[in-house]
Parts: C-alpha cells; structure tokens; sequence
C-alpha cells in the first residue's frame, strides 16, 4: 500500500516534466544506440572472431586474447607510452584552462577579453589532419618559421628534424594538446567564475585584499568543487589517449614514442585483422579507466569530501 503513493508522484512528476524529457529523448536514443548497443561486440574479446561466422558462432578462446596481451612486449610498451603522455598532458594540460579563466576574469577592457576568447577557442574546431599538417610545416628544418627561430637562438641544430625526433615527441604532443584545448576546456571554468558572488570581491577589496588575495582566497575556492570534478574524469582518462593526434604525428622515425595502446589496438585490430586481440585490448582499457575513476573518486571523497557519486 506504501507503495502506490510512491508510483503516482513518480508518474506526476514524470507528467509535469514531459516536455523536458521530450527534449532529452534524442540524446538518450543517441547514447543508447552508439553507447550501449555496440556493447554486445564486447564478447568477441574472448572468442577467436572472423567476420564469416559471426558474433555468435565465433569459437570460444575464453581468456586467451588476455594471456597474449600481458605476455606481449609491444602492449607493454604501448602501455607504458600510453601512461608516459596522458600523465604528461594532465600535469601541464589540466592546469593550463583553469590559469587562462582565472586571466581572463581578471581582464578589465571587455574588448580585449573577448578577442583572446575568439583566438583561443577557434584552434579547437580545427582538426587534427590541419594541426599536424601545420606542424611540419612551421617545424620543417629548411623552410620552417619557428625551426629557423629556434636554430638562430641557437636551441636546436639546424640539421634537427623536431617532427623526427623522439625526444621531442613528448614535448610537442603536449604543446599540441594544450594548444587545441585550452580556450575550449576553460569555457567550464569561466562560467563557474561567472556564478561567483560579486559581493565577496567587493567586501574582499574594502578589507584591502589585493588582486592576488582575492584569487587565491574567493576565485579558487569557489572554482575548487568543478576543478574536482573534472580532475576525477581527467584521471580516468589516463589509460585513454587521443588517437587521431597520435596516429597522425607517428612517423617511421617516431613510432615507438607514438605507439599507445589506441593505436595498437587500431594496428592489431582493423590493419592486421585481429579483431579478437584488438577488442581485448579496448576492454582491457575500460576497465582499467573504470578502476582509476573509481579510484580517484573515492580518493576526492575522504579527502576534500567532493565526488562525482
């Protein structure tokens, strides 16, 4: 009998926000028919797959695919390079969109602020083909602007190849990704700023706090909940590298630096035709992404008491 009272303000609370779950259907229908439904596809991890005999006549291998991937150097390399730039990116990346908000709230001539929005925005809508191909072409050590900058300062050799370089690889990813991102990964930030009592500011400026004061002690904790929140998904999104951005800058002389586990997935999967061994290797990815998420927002929730559940 407890029951029905319970179903029928379910059902009138559903009835009053019709509309509003009208306007979510599309988005649920997308994520449940690219999201949820390509999720079947998952067995063939644990099975010896060929496009003729299908999802379910496949042979069963149960954990084979698994025993060969841990006792595969490569994967372990991949591995290692896949947590070597996503580590990278969240130390130098993660930071970068919150400074430029907290800039750009600082700035007094509103022209001003919004010009530099429109430029740091605009890299974001460029892909990534225009990106690298802008790369070697600015990095180019006979007819590149920046290599000849960079040998005139006498910070590089002239007969130095930065796109062919390993040991630059990691610096120019990162660069990259921070480069493309910034202005549209602060966007989040600059509207939490924007929901910041002005009255503290004003009350912060009679005490005779300085520019710097009021930062540290209204802006940031006020920005700290969301810093929170989007770190805890950064976290998970360590073992999850950009593929297009890696597929694209490798090349014959930097493809070990490139080689990350979306790519040797691609390689081992679609090129080669291991379907099997390449599902693996993305299910082996998820979970790990799963366990580090979990991990992180458990930590966030004994520490700072902020989590995403």
């Amino acid at each position: 009998m407890s029951s029905l009272p319970v179903k029928r303000s379910v059902s009138k609370r559903f009835w009053q926000q019709r509309y509003l779950m009208l306007l979510t259907l599309p988005a649920v229908l997308w994520m449940i028919i690219f999201n949820y439904i390509p999720m079947y596809g998952v067995i063939i991890s644990f099975k010896e797959y060929t496009p003729f005999q299908g999802f379910l006549h496949s042979p069963w291998t149960g954990l084979a695919n698994f025993r060969e991937l841990f006792n595969d150097p490569t994967f372990t390399e991949s591995l290692a390079n896949t947590f070597k730039i996503s580590i990278a990116k969240l130390v130098f990346g993660f930071p970068a969109p919150i400074i430029l908000s907290i800039l750009l709230n600082e700035v007094v001539f509103k022209r001003f602020k919004r010009i530099v929005q429109s430029l740091t925005y605009l890299p974001y809508f460029v892909s990534w083909v225009l990106v690298v191909g802008l790369m070697y072409t600015l990095l180019d050590p006979e007819t590149g602007v920046i290599s000849k900058m960079l040998v005139s300062t006498g910070i590089i050799g002239s007969d130095t190849m930065m796109m062919g370089s390993p040991h630059t690889f990691l610096t120019l990813v990162v660069f990259t990704e921070i480069w493309k991102n910034i202005g549209w990964n602060s966007i989040i930030y600059l509207a939490a700023i924007a929901g910041i009592d002005p009255q503290l500011y004003e009350a912060a400026i009679v005490d005779g706090a300085g520019r710097f004061r009021r930062i540290w002690h209204i802006t940031l904790p006020s920005l700290k909940p969301t810093i929170i929140i989007l770190l805890i998904l950064s976290v998970g999104g360590l073992i999850n590298s950009n593929f297009d951005q890696m597929y694209l800058m490798q090349n014959s002389m930097t493809q070990d630096a490139a080689n990350v586990l979306s790519v040797y997935s691609y390689k081992t999967g679609l090129v080669t035709g291991r379907f099997s061994y390449g599902t693996a290797i993305g299910l082996f990815q998820s979970i790990v992404a799963f366990v580090l998420m979990y991990i992180a927002n458990y930590s966030s929730r004994k520490i700072t008491k902020e989590s995403l559940f």
